[in-house]
């Protein structure tokens, strides 16, 4: 339950406790005077001795920094026939595999895929067209042909 008052003259009243606390008045002492707990007296000396939760990076530390998505991003560059894949095109397990070989560091696809978008790389597929596909041959069919079928239809 939060204490009466407003933030500043809590943080006045923490601060005249922490003033006391350096002068070399044990935690009862000081909790008696400023009528608390001994227990916030005590809690106030060890957040003051450890750094605060602001200046503390969030979340878990990033697995690859930017020096190294730097040399991954190089690498990328130099397509996949470079890492030994038989055709030129990257997918999510290769990335992640040549990931585990530079850094030594195992992602799932997933992982991968957020990795990727750090780069500021998108996902892409391949158009897939037929070997035997004749472009004059479909233009001269759109021109031809598909009119007829339209006004039958």
């Amino acid at each position: 339950m939060r204490p009466y008052g407003s933030d500043k003259q809590l943080a006045e009243r923490r601060a005249r406790g922490l003033k006391l606390l350096e002068q070399g008045k044990c935690a009862k002492e000081v909790a008696e005077f400023l009528g608390l707990k001994e227990r916030s007296v005590r809690r106030w000396r060890q957040e003051a001795k450890s750094p605060k939760k602001s200046e503390q990076p969030r979340g878990r530390p990033r697995h690859l920094n930017d020096e190294q998505m730097q040399q991954l991003e190089q690498e990328l560059l130099c397509g996949a026939y470079a890492h030994g894949y038989a055709e030129d095109y990257w997918t999510l397990d290769r990335i992640g595999h040549v990931i585990w070989e530079l850094f030594g560091v195992r992602f799932g696809s997933s992982g991968v895929w957020y990795v990727m978008d750090r780069m500021g790389w998108s996902s892409q597929k391949m158009q897939r067209l037929a070997i035997q596909r004749d472009e004059e041959k479909i233009v001269s069919w759109k021109r031809r042909v598909w009119p007829r079928i339209k006004k039958v239809a």
